[in-house]
């Protein structure tokens, strides 16, 4: 097994604009062979992706979807660099599968940043709580914490949770795929999710 090097991720980074994780696990699957671990972002449409993502998303569309049965209700608010992206089937039926994955998933925030600083400490206090008797030194019980808090994220962050249709892609390398397809950067900006005849969730 070749020797993952942090000279080698970021050397793949620099190259191909993907985070650093998905950097290593590229790289640690192609044994460290750089072309391949190349080949293996763009299948994931993770390449380029980074770097598109200072880009401002101006368009996009507004898609709405309601659960079988009519019981629940969703808008979501997706955005691109321009009109012509925004009028394409592939980025309209992107917009449909997030809209229907709110739905079943029940996210309650976009993305990390919109979680309430009070929410992310209530969880730590949680964690830190059930590992109150553990007496681990304070450096792993904060791994430990930040570990749990990854879970948290999963659950209730919409572009952390794994998809409904496929439990090892998230939704954010679902849109980063549909942004690499278009060459443009791509953002989920806002949602509503209701009970029909309840208000909002």
């Amino acid at each position: 097994m070749a020797e993952i090097t942090a000279a080698l991720v970021k050397q793949l980074r620099d190259q191909t604009g993907a985070g650093m994780m998905e950097c290593k696990a590229a790289l640690t699957e192609a044994n460290g062979n750089m072309e391949e671990a190349v080949t293996l972002l763009r299948k994931r449409g993770l390449a380029q992706a980074a770097k598109r993502a200072g880009r401002a998303t101006a368009q996009g569309v507004i898609g709405s979807y309601i659960h079988m049965g009519g019981k629940i209700g969703v808008l979501v608010e997706v955005n691109c660099e321009s009109d012509f992206v925004a009028r394409t089937d592939d980025f309209n039926n992107l917009v449909k599968e997030v809209a229907m994955h709110i739905a079943a998933a029940a996210p309650r925030w976009v993305r990390r940043e919109d979680v309430p600083p009070g929410e992310v400490e209530k969880e730590k206090a949680i964690y830190r709580g059930q590992m109150e008797k553990e007496r681990k030194p304070a450096h792993v019980l904060e791994k430990i914490i930040e570990g749990k808090l990854g879970s948290f994220y999963a659950q209730f962050v919409l572009v952390d949770q794994p998809t409904i249709r496929d439990g090892s892609v998230t939704i954010a390398q679902l849109v980063a795929q549909a942004s690499a397809k278009t060459g443009e950067n791509i953002q989920v900006s806002r949602f509503v999710r209701f009970r029909v005849g309840e208000g909002n969730d």
